[in-house]
């Protein structure tokens, strides 16, 4: 049978797993015990050749996968609590996805912008690639920042736990703790390599485009988010297809090395709860 393409997201103290028509969440409770949700995907970029197509599936992608993500982050958060707690709301996770994303345009948009006009006075070529590498930098401070956090420790460690179980499925061995241990926290089609390829594709299309103006500046860089997505996108499919050739391994290379900050080694019970996503999502 052939193997279907997986991936997936590590949650709070769980992983969902998604394949081209089912996700999968399983989070370990408070007692002990994995509870695992199953959803159907009934998206029309599933069903839609026009929205499945080359160029156009990546902005619709990228949106799904947000979608999913907030789903999958919001069961997993009330699932993990004691049950004495208050679950949250949807007004209140709908409140902390908008602060995260606002937080997320004021550090790796406008911060970036903001420095790079006291660095260089040049509206062309240098000032983009200067905002370029800082807001790689700031992305790079940022992951190191919290990193150190015990919470975010745990969830890059269920991140690891992803990777490894995925990779222990593509080589075709049995799904269990014994040989998912075996494999790399570093996979290819990771959401990490994504973000880096997505800063460097950004760098060189914003280097063909310049303005004088700090909002124009700001204003274009939002506006070309659909297209930067799209091209990072194929890439991505592309690399993966093609990742035996070394001219793709050293492409990629940059985004794996990344992983090395957003991945930790997985404990047994953390790679228990990422196979159980994973054969809920497959079956």
């Amino acid at each position: 049978m052939a193997k279907q393409v997986v991936g997936g997201q590590a949650v709070i103290e769980g992983v969902m797993m998604k394949n081209d028509n089912k996700l999968a969440i399983a989070v370990r409770k408070p007692s002990n015990k994995i509870t695992v949700k199953k959803i159907k995907l009934e998206s029309a970029i599933y069903k839609s050749k026009i929205l499945n197509s080359f160029m156009i599936r990546g902005i619709f992608v990228l949106i799904d996968t947000m979608i999913m993500g907030i789903t999958a982050l919001s069961y997993s958060a009330n699932e993990a609590i004691d049950k004495k707690e208050e679950k949250l709301g949807k007004g209140a996770m709908a409140l902390t996805i908008g602060t995260a994303v606002l937080l997320a345009v004021g550090l790796f948009v406008v911060l970036p912008l903001f420095l790079t006009r006291l660095v260089t006075e040049s509206h062309g070529f240098m000032f983009n690639f200067v905002d370029g590498v800082i807001r790689i930098g700031v992305f790079l401070v940022y992951i190191g920042g919290i990193s150190i956090m015990k919470d975010v420790k745990r969830l890059f460690q269920y991140h690891g736990a992803e990777h490894k179980s995925v990779f222990c499925y593509e080589s075709g061995k049995k799904l269990n703790v014994k040989n998912a241990k075996k494999f790399s926290c570093l996979h290819p089609r990771c959401g990490t390599t994504f973000i880096i390829i997505v800063l460097v594709i950004s760098i060189l299309l914003f280097s063909v485009v310049s303005s004088p103006g700090w909002i124009a500046k700001l204003l274009i860089r939002l506006a070309f988010i659909p297209l930067i997505a799209a091209i990072s996108y194929e890439f991505i499919r592309w690399g993966a297809k093609h990742y035996e050739n070394p001219l793709v391994k050293l492409l990629i290379a940059p985004g794996l090395a990344m992983q090395m900050l957003t991945t930790r080694e997985p404990d047994d019970k953390q790679l228990e709860v990422a196979i159980k996503s994973l054969k809920a999502c497959l079956r």
